[in-house]
């Protein structure tokens, strides 16, 4: 399993939280199974910038981001270097630190 430190975020995880997932899995369908209610407006098919977190520890493990994931990293509020796509990370076996921006691009939220 995988450990995954999440920071606290005012509406996510307001205390911060430690969830475990399993290696393969995505980060973001890991949130979302483990009641971390992070947005996927495109439905987790990198066609949008909703579900962007920033990597603060155990981004080498991680897989490479594609070119289509830079591309649409670009749009995503609070860009920095160690910035992903959750729909597009593929959890391995070491712990992830992770930082949910507090704001997206998304002008209206969706009931998921």
């Amino acid at each position: 399993m995988t450990v995954i430190k999440i920071l606290p975020h005012a509406e996510y995880c307001p205390q911060g939280r430690e969830i475990q997932g399993l290696p393969g899995n995505t980060l973001c369908e890991t949130l979302l199974d483990h009641g971390v209610a992070i947005e996927h407006a495109c439905d987790q098919s990198c066609a949008c910038t909703t579900c962007h977190v920033i990597v603060r520890q155990g981004l080498a493990s991680l897989n490479e981001a594609t070119e289509e994931e830079d591309d649409l990293l670009d749009q995503a509020w609070g860009l920095e270097a160690q910035s992903r796509l959750s729909c597009q990370v593929v959890l391995g076996a070491e712990t992830l630190v992770i930082e949910i921006p507090k704001y997206t691009i998304n002008h209206a939220k969706e009931l998921h």
